[in-house]
């Protein structure tokens, strides 16, 4: 059995996607010969909680922990709301008070790679003294936070212990870098340091293609791509909303409103009575006030039903019981990049995607291998209108489904199959 030490900030009972990847593969690893010992932050300040997550810890797994200094204790005093925002990666500059405006700027340049800084010296002096005691065959980052990757090249200096870092997102070209309001030489800072962790590790594992091809283009390290996945739920089945439901789990900000869907919505409801009557617009997750407003502005109030946060658990029967799934991407160019770990949760749920994004974007890509759904740019109007129309007249027929090819090579065995071989080749 190979023994890995894998350095993750997020853990149970953290809620949302980041959590999700680690658990799983720590979960399933020990089946393809390598025993994970996680390392996380004992006090740790996750702005979104998840209290049943706990149970799909494994029983039997190690887990070291430390205590971690984090700036965002202090700051959510001055702001709540954008501190949490702010510390999960979700930032947008616009409307900001005065206050809020420094704060965000005190994180960008003051705390480089991220507010997790303070984490890394503690915790190499912790495990250099632990890994002299119990010695392993590899070690694993994952971040973002990326300042995570810090600490193990750092020990991988102290030891020569193979190092992989694990990429769930990219560093230096993710959406909200650029909203951080960074000095030159804190952007220089941010590059330098990429570049460092890219050259340094022994190998890099990336979610997506969009990010391989992009490191495979700064660093000569070996690259490989182990995408996010899902689990089988045997005990959740399908029963089907009344309305004809579209539904979007997960966070849904300012930057990410699709103004355009709601558009066609509102012109679908206005042209068909029927339509507007059967239409629900189901949101979990953390949704902006502006979303809200922007689709009641739209004529389409009666049509919202926002649920707020609701448990990993919930979430997947949400999916399963919802005609349509929604998937939306800012219109970026640096989001072409980022698949979300619910893509292949509502692929598992084998209901119809409806995914809006960039052009060229990775997503689009998913859908197409799995004909799992439907992917349009924002430029695309008329073929986003056409596409609803038709899923509604197949709801009418009761015949709207998906037959979905190839999801299988997602689960979160086959996926964690295949980082245990890389782990196994280090």
């Amino acid at each position: 059995m190979k023994r890995v030490l894998i350095i993750t900030y997020y853990w149970p009972p953290a809620g949302g996607p980041g959590v999700q990847r680690w658990l799983k593969f720590a979960t399933y690893l020990p089946a393809f010969g390598v025993e994970p010992i996680m390392y996380i932050p004992s006090n740790p300040h996750y702005p979104i909680i998840d209290e049943n997550i706990s149970e799909e810890i494994p029983k039997d797994i190690s887990i070291l922990s430390q205590p971690i200094k984090e700036p965002y204790r202090f700051a959510k005093w001055f702001s709540k709301s954008k501190t949490q925002k702010m510390s999960r990666g979700v930032i947008s500059s616009k409307k900001m008070t005065a206050m809020e405006k420094l704060l965000l700027w005190i994180r960008g340049n003051f705390f480089i790679p991220d507010a997790r800084i303070g984490w890394v010296k503690p915790s190499v002096e912790y495990l250099k003294s632990y890994l002299k005691e119990n010695p392993v065959d590899a070690i694993v980052t994952t971040g973002p936070p990326h300042s995570l990757h810090l600490i193990g090249e750092a020990l991988q200096k102290a030891t020569t212990i193979p190092w992989l870092a694990d990429f769930r997102d990219p560093w230096t070209t993710i959406h909200y870098h650029k909203d951080l309001q960074l000095t030159k030489s804190s952007a220089k800072r941010h590059l330098q340091l990429e570049q460092q962790i890219l050259n340094a590790a022994t190998a890099i594992t990336v979610t997506s293609p969009g990010t391989k091809a992009e490191f495979e283009g700064k660093t000569d390290t070996p690259i490989h791509l182990v995408t996010n996945g899902y689990e089988p739920v045997e005990d959740i089945s399908s029963n089907l909303d009344s309305q004809f439901t579209l539904s979007h789990i997960g966070s849904l900000l300012t930057d990410r409103n699709p103004h355009i869907l709601w558009e066609v919505l509102s012109e679908l409801s206005t042209e068909n009575q029927l339509f507007k009557k059967d239409l629900k617009i189901q949101l979990a997750g953390t949704i902006s006030e502006q979303v809200i407003e922007s689709i009641k502005v739209k004529g389409l109030k009666d049509n919202l039903n926002v649920l707020g946060y609701v448990s990993h658990r919930k979430a997947l029967q949400l999916q399963h019981n919802s005609h349509v799934l929604l998937l939306i991407e800012m219109n970026r160019s640096e989001t072409t990049a980022i698949l979300p770990g619910k893509l292949f949760e509502y692929l598992a749920a084998k209901r119809p995607i409806l995914a809006l994004g960039p052009e060229g974007s990775d997503i689009e890509t998913i859908l197409k291998q799995t004909n799992g759904g439907y992917f349009s740019t924002y430029a695309e109007k008329e073929k986003l209108k056409h596409t609803i129309l038709q899923y509604y007249k197949r709801y009418q027929e009761g015949t709207l489904k998906i037959d979905s090819k190839g999801v299988e090579r997602f689960t979160r065995k086959a996926v964690s199959k295949t980082m245990a071989d890389i782990l196994q080749g280090l």
